[in-house]
């Protein structure tokens, strides 16, 4: 009977465990981006060009989490001269904080099983401020290239860069700026 009862407890586990699929980020179809008001003449973008995730997705439950990790020294802002500011100790300071970090702490689902919102914690310059990313998009179906389950999605959320030791020119340079995030991610 205690054999029963440890396998069936065992079997359990390994049921649960494996109701939650895990996927890794494409870095050929992952990035982050911002958006600011530079002097009100234009907004500009900058983005980062490596970013990569890891995703857990329990469809059954409705829970998930992810972990993600943007390279600062990926900025592109399209001008070397303003990579470089960028990476100074005036803003990202890329040389003692060479990542930023993501870690969601719950996952909200609408009506059709669909990411709606992700909530988690943000850390820049050693700085960690809660965020609520606003999923915009988001699909899982079989990829045709690996044939194997893959998501995706577009968020976005709206922060300070002032709460992130990052404020240097506000209010000339807005204060607040517009995080985007492009993912797809391949079942592992």
């Amino acid at each position: 009977m205690k054999k029963l009862l440890f396998a069936l407890l065992c079997s359990l586990c390994v049921a649960t465990a494996l109701a939650a699929d895990v996927y890794e980020s494409d870095p050929n179809h992952t990035f982050a981006w911002f958006e600011f008001d530079h002097l009100g003449y234009s907004i500009q973008r900058d983005r980062f060009d490596k970013v990569d995730a890891t995703v857990s997705l329990n469809l059954q439950d409705q829970t998930g989490s992810v972990q993600a990790r943007i390279d600062v020294n990926s900025i592109s802002t399209g001008s070397h001269f303003f990579n470089r500011i960028l990476l100074s100790d005036a803003f990202f300071d890329a040389g003692k904080y060479p990542l930023i970090t993501f870690q969601s702490t719950h996952f909200t689902f609408g009506k059709l099983d669909n990411v709606t919102a992700v909530e988690g914690d943000l850390t820049i310059k050693g700085i960690t401020r809660p965020v609520t990313l606003s999923v915009t998009h988001y699909k899982c179906m079989m990829h045709p290239e690996y044939h194997r389950m893959a998501c995706g999605l577009n968020a976005s959320a709206n922060i300070r860069r002032s709460d992130f030791n990052l404020g240097k020119y506000v209010p000339l340079i807005t204060n607040n700026i517009t995080l985007y995030v492009s993912i797809e991610a391949i079942q592992h």
